[in-house]
């Protein structure tokens, strides 16, 4: 992974799930702490958020995600 970004160098990277988030981020963290804070992976920016399947359990917390994709956007 840490060539693919080294090669693809993305302006902004957006972790879906505890998974990914923690594992990129190197962190115990809670995803419900990580979310909708930017952090940083070997210089570039990171958006830790909910997995789809979360979503899909608890429907409610799209707007969480929705908030985290519009600070995304801003950032393109």
């Amino acid at each position: 992974v840490k060539r693919q970004i080294g090669i693809i160098k993305p302006k902004v990277i957006l972790t879906l799930g505890k998974f990914a988030s923690q594992t990129l981020l190197k962190t115990e963290t809670p995803i419900s702490a990580l979310r909708g804070k930017f952090r940083e992976y070997e210089g570039v920016k990171v958006m830790p958020t909910f997995h789809p399947a979360y979503l899909l359990r608890n429907p409610d917390d799209k707007k969480l995600v929705w908030s985290d994709m519009k600070k995304v956007m801003k950032e393109l």
